[in-house]
């Protein structure tokens, strides 16, 4: 993934390339390799989805209760400095980031049979990410993924009942109370109720919107200063932890009224044995109050 590998990659599908003040957005071409990128998304050399031969191969099964693995599955390289994870990163680079989340979510969230697009981070060994150098992945998959489907049906209901948005009434309730972890004008970030993980935290914007797609530059800002921030709380208070984080969005214009886009970090300070294993039931051994009043203190200049 450092510069002057770019050969041992797939072609990009994108490539931020520094010109003058601003920036370049574009891909390789055959067997071309673009040289002193700030940011390059590749397709995973060991995808979990592939792009369909035609369209048709989306259903093309003898089996109704089987999809095939269509999608897309990409690698965000987030820097050309090996160590420039988002809590090290600068804010501009971080920006970068974000932007290169949101263009290729706009991408392939428009291709017809993709269903959803889950943007994550493996951080650490224990976390899973099996490359040290600092990326993010994405997989475009055909279906909605069952949590997903959860929140939507669950928000769906709660608008019918109360005519408002769950998430938004979420945010305003821990706006004022003990789990708050940190907020400016365009983010809350909150321990979650009753959170499986320890020092697990959710960044919600405080806009209703149900994807990123829809963020102005100020927000992309505010998005890549929230998540640097909190996520070096995060390394100072337990020593740079293993974590993975996801963003929940929906692309489906009907969720528009009651589904709130959001990430959510999970930080992998516990082991989950037996009985977690076999019950479906967590024991978190910190309090999300507890975890938010550590979460609250900023780090230290």
């Amino acid at each position: 993934m450092c510069p002057g590998n770019e050969y041992m990659t797939p072609p990009a599908t994108l490539v931020y390339l520094k010109s003058g003040k601003g920036i370049r957005k574009t891909k390789d071409s055959g067997d071309s390799r673009h040289k002193n990128w700030l940011v390059r998304v590749v397709p995973n050399l060991f995808p979990a989805y592939t792009p369909p031969e035609d369209t048709a191969t989306f259903r093309n099964t003898t089996d109704p209760n089987l999809i095939p693995a269509i999608g897309h599955h990409e690698v965000i390289i987030e820097s050309p400095k090996h160590d420039e994870h988002p809590a090290d990163a600068s804010l501009p680079q971080l920006i970068l980031v974000a932007n290169a989340y949101i263009d290729r979510l706009r991408e392939l969230s428009a291709k017809p049979y993709v269903r959803y697009v889950s943007i994550f981070r493996n951080h650490g060994l224990e976390a899973g990410a099996s490359l040290s150098h600092a990326h993010s992945q994405l997989i475009a998959t055909p279906t909605v993924p069952k949590i997903i489907q959860d929140e939507i049906a669950a928000a769906k209901k709660f608008h019918k009942e109360n005519d408002k948005c769950v998430f938004c009434n979420i945010i305003n309730e821990e706006r004022k109370g003990p789990r708050l972890v940190f907020e400016n004008s365009k983010f809350t970030v909150f321990a979650p109720y009753a959170s499986v993980n320890p020092m697990e935290f959710w960044i919600f914007p405080r806009k209703h919107e149900t994807s990123p797609l829809a963020m102005q530059k100020s927000e992309v800002k505010a998005f890549a200063e929230t998540l640097k921030e909190c996520l070096c709380r995060l390394k100072s208070l337990v020593n740079d932890p293993p974590y993975n984080y996801g963003i929940h969005l929906s692309t489906d214009p009907s969720t528009s009224d009651y589904y709130h886009w959001h990430l959510e970090v999970y930080p992998r300070l516990a082991i989950w044995a037996g009985f977690e294993k076999s019950t479906g039931v967590y024991i978190n051994t910190i309090t999300p109050e507890a975890a938010a009043e550590s979460l609250r203190k900023p780090v230290s200049s």
